[in-house]
């Protein structure tokens, strides 16, 4: 089989960061976000994670505009919207365990938002203490912004404490 070109294959999400290596991955919204979302580029995005295999992809903007397009490229989604007034420790005892039955059943996740910001972040930073990958809020926050490139802000912060007071992952 020949190999496939370099449009092929699609180009990276923008601030596309590993968590867990091929396991565990978050960037922005494929096409970007806001005045910046550009069409071609949404398209080019999707069939970059088409190709390396992530399924599903979970979505957690308040919208769900365009994520038909997903299904239009053959890339399975979730939408979990993460609305500006959500309840965390709802929102979490959702997510969290969704998630770790994605990643033990051996599936390749990807989360985005509508940009890497705390959203995401925080949602990171409560997995690996909910998960309990690490013991205590300071090192996940810490391990957090080290891999993610970013501070964490108050909404991200919180969404630790409230994963900390959470029963642990089974």
């Amino acid at each position: 089989m020949a190999a496939k070109g370099k449009w092929a294959q699609g180009i990276q999400p923008r601030n596309f960061k590993w968590v867990m290596n091929d396991v565990l991955a978050v960037c922005e919204r494929p096409g970007g976000y806001g005045v910046n979302h550009r069409r071609v580029r949404r398209q080019e995005e999707i069939i970059w994670v088409r190709e390396q295999g992530f399924s599903p992809v979970i979505s957690i903007v308040a919208s769900p505009a365009n994520l038909h397009n997903y299904d239009e490229l053959g890339v399975t989604w979730v939408h979990r919207p993460f609305g500006n007034h959500e309840d965390l420790t709802a929102y979490l005892s959702a997510f969290l365990p969704e998630l770790k039955a994605l990643i033990t059943s051996r599936h390749k996740v990807l989360v985005h938002g509508e940009e890497l910001g705390d959203r995401i972040s925080g949602l990171v930073g409560a997995y690996l203490v909910w998960s309990r990958i690490l013991p205590d809020g300071p090192q996940a926050i810490a391990l957090t912004e080290k891999l993610l490139e970013r501070q964490l802000g108050p909404l991200g912060r919180e969404m630790v404490a409230v994963a900390l007071a959470m029963p642990p992952a089974q």
